[in-house]
């Protein structure tokens, strides 16, 4: 719902106070120009609108300039877009990364970088989205458009982040040769903790500062990159790249199994 005031536009808090009553679920207003606003709120059948708008005109005078209803079926739309958004961006990924690291197919195979990169991938954005899952049942949160936006970033700044990894890897194999896999790891996440960090933390006092200083409609879009970012910068050094040295050892394993054999 977009309004007019004819006087001084209230704040966010009184307007939210004023529909209260309504029972409207979380209640997003974002100032349009000197006088008006935007409201976003649940879906509300024709008689709920009008006494929202007596309402408002009845504490603030106020003109209605729009009013859209979002069902339904543009909802699953929009969860099918999304799906299939996500799904795009991973395998695309994978993709790439197996096609970037095919020269070091030894010890492990290329493709085995980007099935690590993807299981780290899937690990970021479960974790945010299973936070909001939570807040929507408490809070009756909604995931909306600019979070979906934050979900497709965070994967572009996560696998980010565990390429340079993997890309010290593959330098410091082609340089030393393939013996000791696992010192070459360790080696590897030691030579590139300090600036995964810094850049993590760095992002990060931006995203906060969004956060609490931002406005209402950026809250959760922040919101949602501090969750994933700091859930990348993990998984990007804990996950993606022990996982590589799990396999490893799961092929030696079973190359000495067939050797005994």
């Amino acid at each position: 719902m977009e309004v007019q005031f004819s006087t001084q536009r209230p704040s966010n808090e009184q307007i939210q106070q004023t529909l209260a009553e309504f029972n409207l679920g979380q209640i997003v207003v974002q100032p349009t120009g000197d006088q008006g606003a935007l409201l976003k709120f649940q879906g509300v059948d024709e008689a709920t609108h009008q006494q929202i708008l007596a309402k408002i005109n009845k504490e603030y005078p106020a003109v209605e300039k729009s009013f859209q209803y979002i069902g339904p079926s543009v909802g699953q739309e929009l969860r099918n877009k999304t799906q299939v958004a996500i799904a795009l961006v991973l395998l695309a990924i994978t993709i790439y990364i197996a096609l970037a690291f095919r020269k070091v197919s030894r010890p492990v195979s290329s493709w085995k970088y980007g099935i690590t990169s993807l299981i780290a991938l899937v690990h970021d954005i479960l974790i945010p989205v299973g936070v909001f899952a939570v807040l929507g049942h408490l809070y009756n949160v909604e995931i909306t458009i600019p979070i979906v936006t934050a979900l497709l970033t965070v994967l572009g700044f996560s696998v980010h982040d565990t390429i340079v990894i993997f890309d010290r890897i593959r330098e410091n194999i082609l340089r030393r040769g393939m013996n000791n896999f696992q010192e070459t790891i360790n080696g590897s996440l030691n030579q590139t903790l300090g600036r995964s960090l810094s850049t993590v933390f760095s992002t990060l006092i931006v995203l906060f500062a969004i956060y609490f200083w931002g406005g209402e409609t950026l809250r959760y879009f922040a919101l949602t990159l501090i969750i994933g970012i700091s859930a990348g910068a993990y998984s990007s050094i804990f996950v993606a790249s022990p996982l590589l040295v799990t396999w490893y050892n799961w092929d030696q394993k079973r190359q000495s199994k067939k050797g005994g054999k």
